[in-house]
């Protein structure tokens, strides 16, 4: 629940439209709902604006059913990310909603409406082979709430892709870098626009890209002012505070 719908309910409450009893049971799952296996917690979305998020790698197909099968009841609009396809047809099982990105191997359901922004994230990326990375990034930041345009395939190697494509880039509040090999792109487009940057390293490359450190460490080094780092392939973190930022 987040703050708005708890005021809606403590409303009720006070003008005796809703029970007491009522009430507490909608409420008795806060601050979280011990599984056995696994706390939720439901109380996230009242302290930092957002609902937890399943991190799906490491966990079984019936870990991850369970936890969704839970947070359903509750008519959370839900994120897992890293799912494979088995943990996404028996989620689909209980939930007819639940829909799948297999490219970003992303789970998510959409339960309530939600406004979407005015403003726009952009994501950038520098080839098709980070892609994987892109859709990632992409779904957590429209199922927070977001307005995105992705901006595939301008990478270094082919700059004027890149020049052909900045009026969009530009017109975004926040924008998301995606690269791997030597991670440069991060840096070009940071030096061309005055928007924040978030730059994800992927782990595509050859040998000396190091599975992603060698784009890790040129990012952390960027001249251009501006550019944040999160970690290699982490396209959720890099859309989960360009949400913030965006919403600001």
């Amino acid at each position: 629940m987040d703050k708005e719908e708890i005021k809606v309910l403590l409303e009720k409450v006070k003008d005796n439209t809703v029970n007491v009893e009522k009430a507490l049971e909608e409420l008795e799952d806060l601050p979280f709902k011990d599984l056995g296996f696994a706390k939720i917690d439901n109380h996230r979305e009242l302290r930092v604006g957002y609902p937890e998020v399943i991190y799906c790698a490491g966990k079984t197909v019936e870990q991850v059913k369970d936890i969704v099968k839970f947070m359903c009841a509750k008519n959370n609009n839900i994120l897992g990310t890293r799912a494979t396809e088995e943990m996404y047809k028996a989620v689909k099982e209980i939930c007819a909603e639940a829909e799948y990105n297999k490219l970003g191997k992303t789970i998510t359901i959409r339960k309530k409406e939600q406004k979407t922004t005015d403003s726009y994230i952009a994501i950038v990326a520098a080839g098709t082979s980070d892609l994987p990375v892109v859709e990632e990034a992409y779904e957590t930041a429209s199922i927070l709430g977001n307005k995105v345009v992705k901006v595939i395939d301008v990478g270094v190697a082919g700059i004027h892709r890149l020049f052909a494509k900045l009026d969009i880039i530009r017109g975004a509040k926040v924008v998301i870098v995606v690269a791997g090999m030597e991670g440069a792109l991060a840096s070009v487009v940071g030096g061309l626009v005055d928007k924040p940057i978030i730059a994800v390293p992927t782990s595509v490359g050859y040998g000396a890209n190091l599975g992603g450190i060698s784009a890790l460490l040129s990012m952390l080094n960027s001249c251009a002012s501006g550019v944040s780092v999160v970690n290699i392939d982490n396209g959720f973190g890099a859309a989960y505070n360009a949400s913030m930022i965006n919403k600001l």
